[in-house]
């Protein structure tokens, strides 16, 4: 098949990673794969697959101060040039990611006059992260999803939660929405795992580390997690390093000054390899408010590192079991945080049976239940094209 990915950029983020890691499987079973971003610098861009093609869409409207550092008005100011694309270049099968790029294609499609068959995956809880938003936007976001997302020729949720989240909030029929969890490379992890990190909190016979990776943004709650660790402190010595970039660093600095933990916890930004990070951390921690699923999460338990996660929807309670693999505590509890983590610092579980955890979330099968809806789209829209009739809701059963 002629697949084309369709995703914001490559700044780094667990939607990119997902896409990037599906590319990797798809160009490994010969299927010609576009990654078509909006902004080709980032550090995600050594991840691209030497034999796919990467397609800048990007143009100096995306530039504007307006909408640069807006992805929810950049990415949609991307249609033209992906409507474009679409119409001179006839790809079989189009994949989004995010809300924003997930609306584009569909807008895309619509404006180049193609029959090109849009898949989108639907990575985030679309009640969770709209209701902290002003009323307004998060409204006119529901209303956008429910009136847009019907037109896709299938839709993938990364976990059960989100799948019912959507059907519930933007009343798209349940069972027009399939379920594939997100890929993980446990290969590609164990080998990135064993390199060398120069931080020295990870060096041998220091104080146990607690670690969290991910954006530094709302949704990711990190002030709970600074309290717990400050509470953590109480009861032993230990070190809490954060990595990831965002809007909220100057508020996290601030927080750990004023709270008098300057000395204990770090904070050095995105890293592309966190997985040596993550295999010699003592606990990670997922602190956010809601999830899709949580790459994160996934990653740190491939690397054996024992976790402790909210039970935030949507996603960590079907990556842990239900508390099986790491115990689950209630978001913005940070006394609750705080205990599951020394209780895993005084108890940890067996390597060997985190890692055992990942294999339900296999790259392998990830991407040959991916290619299935991929195909199955595609073949309907042939059909569909065929007898001259436009697919009705009994052709769009993913």
């Amino acid at each position: 098949m002629h697949i084309s990915l369709f995703m914001s950029g490559l700044s780094g983020g667990g939607a990119q990673r997902r896409l990037l890691n599906l590319a990797r499987g798809f160009v490994e079973r010969d299927h010609q794969v576009d990654i078509l971003v909006g902004n080709d610098d980032g550090p995600f861009r050594s991840e691209v697959p030497a034999a796919a093609r990467l397609v800048c869409l990007g143009s100096r409207w995306t530039q504007w101060p307006l909408l640069r550092h807006r992805r929810g008005l950049w990415v949609p100011a991307l249609m033209p040039a992906l409507a474009h694309f679409l119409a001179g270049e006839r790809p079989e099968a189009v994949l989004a990611t995010s809300t924003p790029a997930n609306l584009t294609a569909l807008g895309a499609r619509a404006m180049a006059g193609t029959a090109t068959p849009v898949v989108i995956s639907v990575n985030v809880h679309l009640s969770g992260s709209t209701v902290g938003a002003r009323r307004s936007y998060g409204a006119i976001v529901r209303r956008l999803v429910a009136s847009a997302y019907p037109h896709a020729d299938a839709i993938v949720a990364i976990s059960p939660d989100i799948a019912a989240d959507l059907a519930a909030t933007a009343g798209v029929a349940r069972n027009r929405i399939a379920v594939i969890g997100n890929p993980v490379d446990r290969e590609g992890i164990e080998r990135a795992a064993a390199a060398p990190v120069e931080h020295p909190w990870l060096q041998p016979g220091q104080p146990p580390v607690v670690l969290a990776v991910g954006k530094l943004k709302k949704q990711k709650d990190f002030p709970t997690l600074i309290r717990a660790f400050a509470r953590v402190l109480h009861q032993r010595p230990a070190r809490l390093i954060v990595l990831g970039e965002g809007e909220e660093r100057a508020r996290l600095q601030a927080m750990v000054t004023r709270m008098g933990l300057s000395d204990v916890v770090s904070m050095p930004g995105f890293v592309t390899n966190p997985y040596c990070w993550m295999a010699r951390a003592s606990v990670f921690v997922l602190s956010s408010a809601w999830e899709g699923l949580s790459n994160a999460l996934l990653e740190a338990l491939a690397c054996g590192c024992p976790a402790v996660s909210t039970d935030c929807p949507s996603g960590p309670r079907n990556v842990l079991a239900n508390g099986t693999f790491g115990p689950l505590v209630p978001v913005g509890d940070d006394t609750a945080m705080a205990e599951a983590i020394l209780s895993l610092l005084a108890e940890p579980p067996a390597a060997e049976r985190l890692r055992d955890r990942v294999r339900a979330f296999a790259l392998d099968r990830s991407t040959e239940r991916y290619l299935e809806v991929l195909e199955a789209a595609s073949t309907r829209c042939r059909t569909a094209k065929a007898i001259r009739v436009a697919p009705g809701p009994e052709l769009l059963e993913p």
